[in-house]
Order: structure tokens, then C-alpha cells, then sequence
């Protein structure tokens, strides 16, 4: 299903920022679950999940939100009602901090953190007794790719995944957003991420230099100072050339879509991958800003991007739904 935007929101910025603001969100009937977590590389800490309960043995999908996203978000409010009225169940992990409490270790989340997702998808393999699903949205999107393509066949318990808008060149994107009218959106994402780190150091003494982070009036300074260090990349160069996902595109052997609008703001076209492995399609429609995709006549609707993802994942809808020695292999290993 080919993506055209409405002829009265044109160009790249408002076709991201409209949706996002302006288009009334459906309402979700959400269980939240708090996951404790114990483990050596993740350490003590909690993960909240958001549920939307379908009818038993139906499939369950799970979204990965963006960066300083959350179940609010327009584009998981907007699948999870699509889930919803097929009775299917879904489940929006939140990355550490994003769920409306900080957590609990200096860790925090960043695009390449195959760890947690990794950690995340073991145990909802555990819960999923039809088809297993997954999507993930921007920074989501990134990290999961990077899940993807590390795990390899260790990853096949899911039966088909969906990247939308994952900024891919970390580096060609972070450029992007460093310049010109994307400052909005660098703006918009340092005024939560600052005082979410401003409350890491009271509980952290010394964790990173407060000053250079009053400082950062960008997203290359921002990671340089918080970002890499905290997750145990050298610099911003090291954590955006090893976090991308475009490194691990050819070794991804679940069935996954990977859908970029060629004029999102966060990360131009001309950066777009043209290969990937057999079993990636890459979708590149001309227009849908960055997880945007608005459709319909003003005041518009947010539905084509729920409708693409869940038609991808009918394509795959006769492939065995999971595979419960891999799950158990995953759960445990």
C-alpha cells in the first residue's frame, strides 16, 4: 500500500510535527506491568510495560517508542487502537525513564541498545502464545534493527518486525538535527532529556559534568556528555558510527520492513541504505516526514501507518507463529 500525503500538508517538517500535535490521538485502555530487573549488564532496575489485552491466542505485537517517546505517543496510540479492534494484544515497553518515574541506575537508554531490547522481547516470548510481532519507532527502530541483526536466528521466535523512521546514519541524522530549522526538534528533545539528567546527578554525584551539560545546545553534545560515556561508547563519533543500525541490515534474518520517508527531517534521503539482506524490504516513500504519514482530508488521520505496519505483518501471517524451543532458548540464555 503505496503512501501519498494530503496535498494540504506538504513538505517534511509539517507532515512530522502536525501529526504529532494536532491530530486527535484514539483512546487506548492501557495495563501497565513493572518489571523488576536483575542482571549483571542491565543491573537493578525496573521496566514499565504497557498491555492492551486481546482475545487469547491471538497475536501480540510490540512497539518500541522514540526517543523520550512513551505508550502517550501519537504513532503507539495509533497502533495499539488499530490492535485493539482486531482483538489482537500489544505491549509499549518503556526505555528506562520514560515511563513518568526515573529508574533506578545510571543507565539510561540510547539507539543501540540491542541489550534491553534483547532482555524485553525474552520475556514477552514467554507471554505470547500466537504470533510474536515487533515494531519499533525511530530511536526504537534503530535499536531494535540492532537487535535484528545481532541476534541473527536467535531472533526467529518472532514472526515478522517493522522499523519506522529508525535514523540509520546516527551520524548523517545527528548532522541533520544539528542545523537550520531541525534545531526545534534537538530544542524540543534537550528540554526533557536535560532535567531527567539534572535528577540522574542528585542521585549519581559526579556521574557526568553538570556544566557541559547546561552547555549542550545539541544532540552531539548532549550524547557526548551523558549518552556515550553512560553506555560505554568512547565519544559521539564511537556511539553514532557503532549504534547505527545500517551496519546490520545485511545480517537480519526475521521478515522486517524498514519504511523511511525521504523527507524526514531527521535523517535526509541521500542517507538512505539501498541494500539490505533478503529478507529486509526497504520502503522509501518520497513523503511521511519522521513518523508522520498523516492521511485523509483536513483535519486529517494518523491510521496509514498503523494499517502499512499490520498489512506487512499479514503478509507473514502463515509463517509458523513461534517457535517455543527458540523462545526458551532466548528466556534462558
Amino acid at each position: 500500500m503505496d503512501y501519498h500525503a494530503p496535498r494540504w500538508l506538504p513538505g517534511g517538517h509539517l507532515q512530522t510535527i502536525y501529526p504529532a500535535t494536532c491530530i486527535a490521538k484514539p483512546p487506548v485502555a492501557y495495563r501497565r506491568e513493572r518489571w523488576n530487573v536483575h542482571d549483571p549488564l542491565l543491573g537493578d532496575d525496573f521496566v514499565d510495560v504497557d498491555f492492551v489485552d486481546g482475545e487469547p491466542g491471538k497475536p501480540l505485537v510490540v512497539l518500541f517508542h522514540g526517543l523520550e517517546g512513551s505508550s502517550h505517543s501519537h504513532y503507539a496510540r495509533g497502533l495499539m487502537a488499530a490492535l485493539a479492534s482486531r482483538g489482537w494484544s500489544g505491549a509499549v515497553p518503556h526505555f528506562r525513564g520514560c515511563s513518568g518515574e526515573a529508574n533506578l541506575t545510571p543507565r539510561f537508554y540510547h539507539s543501540g541498545d540491542a541489550a534491553e531490547i534483547d532482555w524485553i522481547m525474552a520475556r514477552l516470548c514467554q507471554r505470547a502464545p500466537g504470533p510474536l510481532y515487533v515494531a519499533g519507532v525511530s530511536l526504537g527502530g534503530n535499536a531494535l534493527l540492532r537487535w535484528l541483526g545481532e541476534s541473527g536466528h536467535s531472533a526467529g521466535f518472532v514472526t515478522a518486525a517493522a522499523a519506522i523512521s529508525a535514523p540509520l546514519d546516527l551520524a548523517r541524522g545527528g548532522e541533520a538535527l544539528g542545523s537550520g530549522l531541525n534545531m526545534l526538534y534537538t530544542r524540543m528533545f534537550l528540554q526533557t532529556l536535560k532535567p531527567k539528567c539534572l535528577a540522574k546527578l542528585e542521585q549519581f554525584p559526579g556521574l557526568f559534568d553538570r556544566s557541559a551539560l547546561l552547555a549542550a545546545r545539541d544532540l552531539y553534545a548532549f550524547d557526548n556528555v551523558v549518552t556515550a560515556p553512560l553506555h560505554g561508547y568512547r565519544d559521539t563519533d564511537d556511539y553514532w558510527h557503532r549504534a547505527s543500525a545500517r551496519h546490520v541490515l545485511h545480517d537480519i534474518t526475521v521478515p522486517t520492513l524498514v519504511l523511511n520517508a525521504r523527507n524526514d527531517p531527521f535523517l535526509p534521503g541521500q542517507y538512505l541504505p539501498s541494500s539490505a539482506s533478503q529478507a529486509v524490504t526497504l520502503e522509501y516513500p518520497e513523503e511521511g516526514g519522521h513518523v508522520g504519514f498523516p492521511a485523509g482530508p483536513f483535519p486529517g488521520r494518523i491510521d496509514w501507518l498503523p494499517a502499512r505496519i499490520l498489512a506487512f505483518f499479514d503478509e507473514l501471517a502463515m509463517r509458523a507463529p513461534n517457535d517455543s524451543e527458540l523462545c526458551n532458548a532466548q528466556a534462558h540464555g
